[in-house]
């Protein structure tokens, strides 16, 4: 039972804190630029543009740096770090001396933070619970995170109402602050069992890459997720103008339609164990990357009366909810069993890289693509390009990949 191994929920608690006040600053940080600094349509997608540098510019050395240290102490330092630069925005804010381009490094220096933060925790769950109950810490990081992401985000629109968008913020700093009191207490160290500080950086880096697309099963994974995270992206700028714009729907239902995406996904999280149980781990992750797929098409085939495109929209959303949970929990559980120990943060973060740096990719096609045709034929297109990842997983060894080696994750130095 997960309630037994404590330092697993230790790492449990301070991660669902932290995500707690990062869903309130999702919706304060853009709020404070547009009410209190006035931003330019420009200026608001710089800062969309930027939160995405970490991944790409230090997402591959990123793991070869947390193989070398202790994965608490880089949670921890990331938690502090994250807390100090949020707590200078109601700052700044309250003195009149709050600008644009320090809205941009608070969001490259979070950014930062999560991104090692997220790749030494992900390797330190094996440490911390038997390879028997991997799938079952996954599932409940992954509930956690759909339900902490959809109670913040109606969170944070409360606290920017109550109390303006800086010092809702201050909340952030506080849940980081709380985070590494948690993450402070596990007892483990959790350094990795290499001795990567002898490599060189590009020597840790190919090594990582090779990890991850050495494996049969690994390499199916990562492609597939890769492929999928591009056309997904391309879905997510040009959702919310479909349903606005062709479909006619209010602001109201439009809230309706993502909440019930998250609604969904909290359910699939919660019986994807049980659904694994029963189909395997590989086959689980192709239903889930199926179910993420079809989404899109269901939502392109949505019009006529407003009633029956809001019902064909919202069983799009379910499919949206739902898929992603499914395939999430287990190309993690998947990777942390088949990646040798010394090998996890550098295939985590090579995972992340790939997955991460194709999404501006993917909004750049996403919205030419719309400029060209329509929002309808960029629906679909997007979801034949993800039917396409689920294609080359369907046809390889993830297919009959029904239980992962019973062995446990070798034991890390404390």
């Amino acid at each position: 039972m997960l309630v037994d191994h404590r330092d697993f929920l230790r790492l449990f608690v301070g991660n669902s804190v932290s995500l707690l006040g990062s869903s309130v600053t999702t919706v304060a940080l853009p709020l404070t630029a547009v009410l209190v600094l006035g931003a330019s349509p420009v200026q608001m997608g710089l800062l969309g543009a930027v939160s995405f540098l970490p991944h790409l510019v230090l997402g591959l050395p990123a793991g070869v740096w947390v193989d070398r240290l202790s994965y608490r102490r880089v949670i921890v330092g990331a938690d502090l770090l994250a807390a100090a630069a949020l707590t200078a925005v109601p700052i700044l804010a309250a003195t009149g001396l709050l600008q644009m381009w320090q809205l941009y490094v608070v969001v490259v220096v979070t950014g930062t933070c999560s991104l090692f933060s997220v790749i030494a925790a992900q390797s330190f769950a094996p440490v911390l619970v038997p390879r028997r109950e991997l799938l079952a810490a996954n599932s409940a990081l992954a509930l956690s995170n759909s339900v902490v992401a959809t109670s913040g985000n109606a969170l944070g629109g409360v606290l920017v109402q109550l109390l303006t968008a800086p010092v809702a913020i201050a909340v952030d700093a506080v849940s980081f602050l709380l985070s590494a009191l948690s993450n402070a207490r596990i007892t483990v160290a959790g350094r990795s069992v290499a001795d990567s500080a002898k490599e060189s950086m590009f020597k840790g880096i190919w090594a990582g890459f090779r990890a991850a697309l050495e494996h049969p099963a690994l390499r199916a994974t990562t492609i597939a997720a890769t492929v999928g995270a591009l056309a997904g992206q391309m879905q997510g700028v040009i959702v919310v103008l479909f349903l606005v714009r062709d479909l006619g729907l209010s602001a109201g239902l439009v809230g309706l339609a993502f909440a019930v995406s998250g609604l969904a996904g909290i359910v699939g999280a919660t019986i994807g164990v049980q659904i694994t149980g029963r189909l395997g781990n590989g086959p689980a992750f192709i239903v889930g990357t199926t179910l993420s797929s079809l989404a899109g098409l269901v939502m392109a085939a949505a019009g006529g009366p407003p009633a029956l495109a809001l019902a064909v929209v919202i069983i799009a959303q379910l499919l949206r909810g739902w898929g992603p949970s499914l395939w999430g929990i287990n190309q993690q559980t998947i990777r942390q069993t088949l990646t040798p120990p010394a090998l996890l943060a550098r295939t985590q973060a090579t995972w992340r890289f790939l997955v991460h740096g194709t999404q501006p990719i993917g909004a750049l096609l996403g919205g030419t693509l719309a400029t060209l045709t329509s929002f309808r034929t960029t629906l679909v297109i997007s979801s034949l390009i993800m039917l396409l990842s689920t294609t080359l997983a369907l046809f390889s060894p993830l297919r009959t990949l029904r239980q992962l080696p019973d062995a446990d994750i070798a034991t890390h130095s404390r």
